[in-house]
């Protein structure tokens, strides 16, 4: 069994719902093998971080830049798991009211920091979730999930 780790703050309904969507997505039936577990931002620990597979982080764009609750928990891990993180598969879902380039770029800076490996584009999506965003909000759970399933 290997484990998908999803970091996120979603303090509102359109963030929350881009979460249900990756984790549908991680969920897939043709998956197997793999756990995920959901951690808010500001719950989520260093040791989450080293028993995890791979990582998928959530965030609003707030001003420009990630949330304060995602980079307090990067600030948290930064040092304390770099080393032993190094390589670890990443996905990426922000959401925005209007722009989401300043906090995509953020957490990339921090992620390439550390040494992960994106698995996937970012998911960026401006407004209200349609369809569209929901669909590859549900693709990027499933692509960071198979990324790690255990081989037969």
């Amino acid at each position: 069994m290997t484990t998908l780790l999803v970091v996120h703050h979603t303090p509102s309904p359109a963030t929350a719902e881009l979460l249900a969507e990756v984790t549908a997505g991680a969920a897939d039936p043709e998956i197997t093998g793999v756990e995920t577990v959901t951690r808010a931002a500001l719950a989520a620990t260093a040791s989450d971080l080293l028993a995890a597979d791979a990582v998928l982080l959530g965030t609003p764009a707030n001003i420009g830049y990630m949330s304060g609750a995602l980079k307090h928990f990067l600030d948290q891990v930064y040092y304390v798991c770099g080393e032993d993180t190094r390589g670890l598969p990443y996905g990426l879902w922000v959401h925005g009211g209007s722009d989401t380039s300043g906090a995509t770029r953020s957490v990339r800076t921090i992620a390439e920091g550390m040494g992960w490996s994106a698995a996937a584009a970012p998911v960026e999506v401006v407004g209200a979730p349609d369809a569209a965003a929901r669909a590859a909000c549900r693709e990027l759970g499933a692509v960071l999930a198979a990324t790690i399933m255990p081989g037969d």
